[in-house]
């Protein structure tokens, strides 16, 4: 995310911050935000309260009092998530609205490392930033994408029912009264929800299997408009079906479906250039209707596609996709929409190491839903820079000054 702000950028991050300070209403919270939100952006290897505080004063004495002063922002200072960030996503959607079109939601999770287990929601649980199980928080992410650029819009943090059904920790961590137990894939579509009521513009969501599986998760994100491309699972059971709705051959499971298709249904399809080479894979396609008991009739269900994915060096198909993007829509577009969702990895790993996403030391759900907020702030205004200096009809211009920003 290497960027420097030259002297219009630096006028814009000005006029931005005053728009978010807007919302705090009290001069200490602008204060602390504007404070915070810069140690965010600026140099440093930390981005918690500590050294942020540290960066910012050079006295010894005033370097505790702006630490505590961070500290009450963070985890005692009421000042309301859902606003900011959503001025945060209206900031950036206007300017890569007029450079692209925003048409995919991505759903993911990543996980907070952390040691002990005092910070709220911290358990041992599976993680794909490590790749294991691990004592870690598990936060779920909503981000935006257009062709080239993603940009995350919201987070919240997964409590597992250890944490919802113990009113001591509860009280510890001070999670509020109205917070109960809820899934990932029931957290993710709370953020659609928001979302959509928003008017952020998106026609695809895209999900791993973790949500997929989840037939409530689909069948929610068709009845809010969008069209979606998810992973499930290869016990997932799915019957053929003609162009006309009818179904045909009998009720199995993808992979036996995947094992069952003959090697020329395979085709092979590049869907970008790496940095090692063109990333390809073998992919079939196949047009099929779930059989999940959900009450709904088969006849009534709605025709998927099956995007099956066998890569070159596995022995065997593996990877599995429902989507219920046009029939007629290119095979090429097809896979490189699906393919979107990996580079949100890439993301975390920018919102990680260049912004201090999991640099949070304290332990409260107040404080960790701040610290994020603030994140998601500077990253949306850095990416909307990034599209206003990097748009390919647009010169770059030079200037005398310039503010050197980590991210």
């Amino acid at each position: 995310m290497g960027y420097e702000l030259d002297t219009a950028a630096a006028a814009r991050l000005d006029e931005y911050f005053g728009r978010i300070g807007g919302l705090l209403k009290d001069r200490r919270k602008r204060e602390s935000f504007a404070i915070y939100a810069f140690g965010i952006l600026g140099e440093g290897d930390r981005k918690s309260a500590e050294p942020i505080a540290g960066r910012a004063c050079g006295d010894p004495a005033e370097t505790k009092r702006m630490h505590d002063k961070l500290l009450h922002f963070l985890a005692r200072a009421q000042w309301d998530d859902r606003a900011v960030r959503q001025a945060a996503t209206q900031y950036a959607v206007g300017v890569l609205g007029e450079r692209e079109e925003v048409t995919t939601w991505i759903i993911d999770d990543t996980g907070f490392l952390k040691q002990g287990d005092h910070s709220v929601g911290v358990q041992r649980q599976y993680t794909g930033s490590a790749g294991k199980v691990t004592n870690c928080q598990l936060g779920v992410s909503l981000c935006l994408a257009t062709d080239t650029r993603q940009v995350p819009i919201d987070f919240e943090l997964y409590l597992p029912t250890q944490w919802t059904e113990d009113p001591k920790r509860r009280r510890e961590v001070r999670v509020p009264d109205d917070v109960k137990f809820k899934t990932k894939p029931e957290l993710a579509l709370e953020m659609i929800e928001r979302a959509a009521e928003a008017g952020i513009p998106g026609e695809i969501v895209l999900a791993d299997s973790a949500y997929g599986d989840s037939s409530e998760f689909r069948d929610t994100v068709r009845l809010l408009g969008f069209d979606y491309a998810v992973g499930v699972k290869r016990g997932t059971k799915v019957v053929r079906a003609r162009r006309d709705g009818r179904t045909w051959g009998r009720a199995m499971s993808i992979e036996d479906l995947a094992k069952a298709l003959k090697p020329k249904e395979y085709r092979r399809l590049t869907w970008r250039d790496g940095t090692r080479g063109k990333l390809s894979s073998r992919f079939a396609f196949v047009r099929v209707k779930t059989t999940h008991d959900d009450g709904l009739p088969l006849a009534q269900r709605e025709i998927q596609w099956l995007v099956i994915e066998w890569p070159h060096s596995e022995p065997a198909p593996g990877k599995f996709v429902l989507s219920t993007l046009p029939r007629r829509m290119a095979k090429k577009k097809l896979v490189r929409i699906l393919k979107e969702r990996w580079r949100t990895e890439r993301m975390y790993e920018d919102l990680k190491n260049e912004l201090g996403l999991d640099h949070f030391e304290g332990r409260s759900f107040p404080g960790w839903h701040h610290h994020v907020s603030v994140v998601l702030c500077c990253a949306a205004f850095i990416v909307a820079e990034q599209a206003r200096s990097f748009f390919p009809s647009a010169r770059r211009t030079c200037v005398p000054r310039s503010v050197s920003l980590a991210a």
